[in-house]
């Protein structure tokens, strides 16, 4: 399997013909979407829910599907049949890849807040995107998508949920908001104890995982 990293949150998987792509939201760029049939959003928040790009691919494609939580698909009504509800607790197969959906709510940044549903997705039960969460999977996985900067963050956080998942392999997404400067510094300390194999992927490269 090869891991493409796009802006942001946004990732997309190949395995031999089979493509799927993981919140492409306003921080992505659109080519993340070029050949796909099929798309998994976390959540309805516009950095990982682009509806102008989704929308557009739709229209490219009849066969374009896009899966994300219920409360979402209420926030995009123009996705219409193009998009598919999903919820915690839920196996279904996207684009060839098995998918199982966990957790289902948003981080809290404050006061409750933001309050909506977020899902994470386990992919072919190896690969782990939490979405605005860090909610640990129930079952052990190779690969973590590990965010690394939000209002709903901090440093220790993102290290005690590396430790926690306890990943073969870690890789930062939701990172829109650093620099450079930032990018070193949660890098330096995700290497230095998260306990894992960690790297940053450029964006619009990719890498082979087994």
């Amino acid at each position: 399997m090869y891991v493409i990293k796009y802006g942001h949150a946004c990732v997309r998987l190949e395995a031999d013909d089979r493509v799927l792509v993981i919140d492409p939201g306003t921080f992505s760029e659109a080519e993340a979407l070029d050949g796909v049939d099929e798309v998994l959003v976390t959540h309805e928040h516009p950095d990982h829910l682009d509806i102008a790009k989704l929308v557009a691919a739709s229209q490219r494609n009849s066969a374009f599907r896009v899966y994300l939580p219920p409360a979402a698909i209420e926030s995009v009504p123009e996705l219409g049949a193009t998009a598919v509800a999903v919820e915690a607790g839920q196996r279904f197969t996207a684009a060839g890849f098995a998918v199982d959906v966990v957790g289902g709510a948003h981080a809290e940044i404050y006061d409750g807040l933001p309050g909506c549903a977020n899902v994470g997705f386990v992919v072919d039960g190896t690969v782990y995107h939490p979405g605005d969460s860090l909610f640990v999977p129930p079952s052990p996985v190779e690969t973590l998508f590990v965010p690394a900067a939000a209002p709903w963050l901090k440093v220790s956080e993102a290290l005690d949920f590396v430790r926690a998942v306890r990943p073969k392999r870690a890789f930062p997404i939701h990172d829109a908001a650093l620099n450079e400067i930032g990018q070193e510094y949660f890098d330096g300390w995700l290497d230095l104890k998260g306990g894992t194999e960690y790297a940053r992927i450029p964006v619009g490269e990719s890498v082979a995982i087994r």
